[in-house]
């Protein structure tokens, strides 16, 4: 792979001696995230495959170009899996897109986010340098920790190249229950749950039900399912995969993603809800005003990205000294801004 790495260096180094902007891009499964795609399209897809993997040590190494898919298939042949549960949204998605977008799934609540399992990362900066950050052991950073900086950076800090991921066994046991109950209701419950000794691995309210699912030993999961009652979802699995991949149909048109405190009360905005991870994750299918939903989630106590669906104005909102400290990581690390230019905000 080596000849890759040397094509995608010479790249770099004369988009640097131009000033020529690059979009780097593995299946393009998450293009329709971004403020403006700018620059020539800049593939890594060819650049795959498993590098270490040992189900014991409870890490995998893997090139960025590889397909998620083929990730999933590694460890399940050894019993585990990407705990953070990402998003794939196409079929050729790669593993490089999912750290570099940072999204988690329906776990995130009980597992933790992407960041929170990368131990090492190998980039190209804007310079062409070949870095490494971080390795493939929990304790291994002094300092910032610009490994798990690349998770949510979208490319606009470098060309991801190889990810040392932490992953975590299968459960034993998985089952679905489901209520039926108001927004209020729903609110109240997963803000309860969240307090108890509960094997709760996900928890999604829309269309008047709230839909938990419960991970872990057979004994914990069959306790917790007679402590909560429910009816059984029949295929739960399904389920959470239309969640996870956003195929249900309260997630359609213009889509906001808000991060809110869980115990926020009902959003009052618009068109339909779906709400994830105990409450602090809402994701509003809405054509209010954008300044409308982002007043709304800091009225919340959070904020609010519009996800999916133009309409022309920035897909977030940074408070001044948060964008300063966006432009000196990127000035940093991409000099000449050649690297996805406006991705994710108009001013970097």
């Amino acid at each position: 792979m080596d000849d890759v790495i040397s094509e995608l260096r010479e790249r770099v180094h004369a988009a640097c001696a131009e000033r020529r902007p690059l979009r780097i891009r593995g299946s393009g499964s998450k293009d329709f995230y971004a403020f403006r795609l700018e620059g020539d399209p800049l593939a890594v897809t060819s650049y795959r495959g498993v590098v270490d993997y040992e189900p014991s040590e409870l890490v995998l190494t893997a090139r960025a170009g590889t397909p998620l898919a083929e990730i999933e298939q590694t460890l399940a042949n050894g019993e585990q899996m990407l705990a953070f549960e990402p998003p794939h949204f196409g079929p050729d998605s790669t593993l490089g897109g999912c750290v570099a977008a940072g999204l988690s799934g329906p776990r995130r609540a009980s597992a933790g986010s992407v960041r929170d399992f990368v131990l090492g990362v190998r980039l190209l900066d804007g310079q062409g340098q070949d870095l490494r950050f971080g390795g493939q052991v929990m304790k291994n950073v002094a300092g910032f920790d610009l490994s798990r900086l690349m998770a949510g950076s979208f490319g606009t800090l470098g060309v991801l190249l190889e990810f040392s991921l932490k992953v975590l066994p299968r459960p034993e046991e998985e089952l679905s229950l489901r209520f039926h109950t108001d927004e209020s209701g729903a609110l109240e419950t997963m803000t309860r749950w969240a307090a108890q000794p509960l094997p709760v691995s996900a928890t999604c309210y829309t269309a008047g039900a709230l839909t938990v699912r419960l991970s872990g030993s057979k004994l914990g999961v069959q306790a917790a399912r007679a402590k909560l009652g429910g009816d059984p979802v029949p295929d739960g699995a399904a389920f959470w995969q239309a969640v996870r991949e956003q195929t249900l149909e309260p997630f359609r048109g213009t889509l906001w993603r808000l991060a809110v405190k869980p115990t926020a009360p009902p959003l009052k905005l618009p068109g339909q809800q779906v709400i994830e991870w105990n409450g602090s994750l809402r994701w509003v299918a809405t054509d209010a005003p954008s300044q409308r939903v982002f007043e709304a989630a800091r009225a919340a106590g959070g904020h609010a990205t519009r996800f999916r669906g133009a309409d022309g104005g920035a897909i977030m909102q940074l408070a001044p000294g948060v964008l300063a400290l966006h432009k000196r990581i990127k000035s940093a690390l991409d000099p000449y801004a050649i690297f996805c230019p406006h991705r994710l905000h108009p001013d970097f």
